[in-house]
This record gives C-alpha cells, sequence and structure tokens, in this order.
C-alpha cells in the first residue's frame, strides 16, 4: 500500500476538507483488508522483539480524533499481537491539579516510552492547541500575562515542532495519526450507541455538546496538522468511516516505520561467544 498519499507535508494549504473520510484504498472487501491487518500484527510484532533487544528506538504513537472516530478500537484491533510487556497506552484525560500546575509537555514527558519499548498515547498534548484552543481554557494553566499573547497558538506549534525534534534526536520516533470521519458518520455511530443497549455506556450528552464545535474543531485540527507535520514526526490522516480500513493503514504504517529504523537482534562478539559455548558445555556436562 501506498501510504506516502496519506503523509502529511508541512503544507500551510492543507484543507481537511479536501481529504476523503471514506476511502478503501483498494480494497474490495472487509475480509481482503482484515487478511492483510492479520498479516501486519504478525509483522508488527516481529519488529517489536527486535526494537526491544536492539534497546536504541522507541516508537511513540499518537491518535487524535473526533469523538466516536474510533482510537479505541483502532488501539485494539491493531496493538492486539504486541507483547504487553514492551508497549504502554496512555490515555490524556482531562488535566489534574498537579498537571495544570506544570507546564503542558510535562505530563506527556513523564509518560514517554523507555528505548525498546512502544508507547501509544489516546489523545496527547496536541489537546493544548485543540480542546484548550476551541474553548477557551488557556486561563487554568496559570500562564504569566505577558506571555498570553495573540501569537500564543503560533508560540505552541514551534513548541510542539522542537519537543518532537528532540524526541527524535534521542531515538524516541513519533508517529501521529488523526482519524478523519465525516459528520454525518459521527451522527450514525452516536446514533448507533443510544439504540443498541450495549453501547448505551459509551453515549454521553457531553458528546452532543462537542458535536456544536464540530467546525472549530476541523479549523484547529487543519491548523495543527499544518503547523506540526514534519519529517521526523509526521502527521498521517486516516480516512476512518470505514473502520476496517482504518484498520489496515494504520498497522501499515506503523510496520513500515519500523522497518526503516534497520531494527535487528544484536550480535555477540567473540568473547561473549566463547563465555556461550562455555555454558552451553557445562550444561551438557550435567546430563
Amino acid at each position: 500500500m501506498d501510504i506516502s498519499r496519506f503523509k502529511i507535508k508541512r503544507d500551510l494549504d492543507l484543507r481537511l476538507s479536501d481529504l476523503k473520510t471514506n476511502e478503501s484504498g483498494g480494497y474490495r472487501s472487509k475480509a481482503n483488508a482484515k487478511a492483510k491487518l492479520d498479516e501486519n500484527i504478525v509483522r508488527m510484532a516481529d519488529l517489536q522483539g527486535k526494537l526491544y533487544a536492539q534497546d536504541k528506538y522507541a516508537l511513540l504513537i499518537i491518535f487524535q480524533a473526533m469523538d466516536t472516530a474510533g482510537k479505541d478500537g483502532t488501539i485494539k484491533h491493531v496493538m492486539s499481537g504486541l507483547n504487553p510487556q514492551s508497549t504502554q497506552v496512555h490515555s490524556f484525560k482531562q488535566p489534574s491539579a498537579e498537571e495544570l500546575n506544570h507546564d503542558y509537555l510535562w505530563r506527556p514527558m513523564k509518560n514517554l516510552p523507555e528505548r525498546g519499548a512502544i508507547g501509544i498515547f489516546n489523545r496527547s498534548y496536541y489537546e493544548e492547541v485543540l480542546v484548550v484552543r476551541v474553548h477557551n481554557l488557556l486561563n487554568n494553566e496559570h500562564i504569566p500575562g505577558k506571555n498570553m499573547t495573540k501569537n500564543i497558538w503560533k508560540t505552541r506549534f514551534r513548541q510542539i515542532r522542537d519537543f518532537e525534534k528532540y524526541l527524535f534526536e534521542n531515538g524516541i520516533i513519533p508517529i501521529k495519526f488523526f482519524l478523519h470521519i465525516s459528520k454525518k458518520t459521527q451522527a450514525q455511530r452516536l446514533l448507533e450507541r443510544i439504540e443498541n443497549k450495549t453501547k448505551n455506556w459509551k453515549f454521553s450528552a457531553a458528546d452532543l455538546k462537542e458535536r456544536e464545535y464540530w467546525n472549530d474543531y476541523q479549523k484547529a485540527y487543519q491548523e495543527a496538522i499544518r503547523e506540526t507535520s514534519t519529517n521526523h514526526a509526521p502527521w498521517y490522516v486516516i480516512p476512518a468511516d470505514k473502520k476496517w480500513f482504518a484498520h489496515l493503514l494504520v498497522s501499515e504504517v506503523i510496520a513500515k516505520t519500523m522497518e526503516s529504523l534497520n531494527l535487528d537482534f544484536p550480535t555477540v562478539n567473540k568473547e561473549l561467544e566463547k563465555e556461550l559455548m562455555e555454558c552451553k558445555r557445562k550444561l551438557m556436562s550435567e546430563e
């Protein structure tokens, strides 16, 4: 699959409304896509073993989306074959009083994956240029008044670019996914949560309230993606009206990114090889 079509260059002319939400990437059936997804899950598990053994890189996978776009389901289906011992998932909910008393990158910094691990952020520090911007929540963050300028969002975009460059230069590889759904699809999924009793627990009246800000969120996402998609920390806009295609595409991007790191199991030097042979000799002599 040509994942480059979904990779966003730093383009100030990007318009989310120009990007399809219902694409299927040429796959004619859900079954064919599922078969390829299963292949990618095995592929990622093999690469994860090498990532862990090599102990040089970490992967930071970020999911952002409008409500109902399928972040939880994507994490569940795509990451199902990974070793939980070296996979860390962190969900970014409303910040606590302690978190609000720190800079906005303190929370993600203390939850970064260690070397050899895969870290998954379900929402992320990007909420600071999304929900905080849409709902004008900056006053909750104890920022000095002189820093609350009209350019604060441009400043934050620059800070995020610098932060992600720092991560990349220290071996933490960011991959950022925006699950892109249509407003119509969101309405259908919200209705399903009401009509299907097993999904009632997922529905909140707050979801409808947030839906009123759809256009504001689209503008905020559009500018954030425009300003922070770089070669070392790219955004991928994933058509997410068809969940099965979103799962497949995400798996393909992750697998190809991991393969680009030339991961492999470490080789032993002559001295260690000699020590291993001696240990083998002792173990066999016990028989």
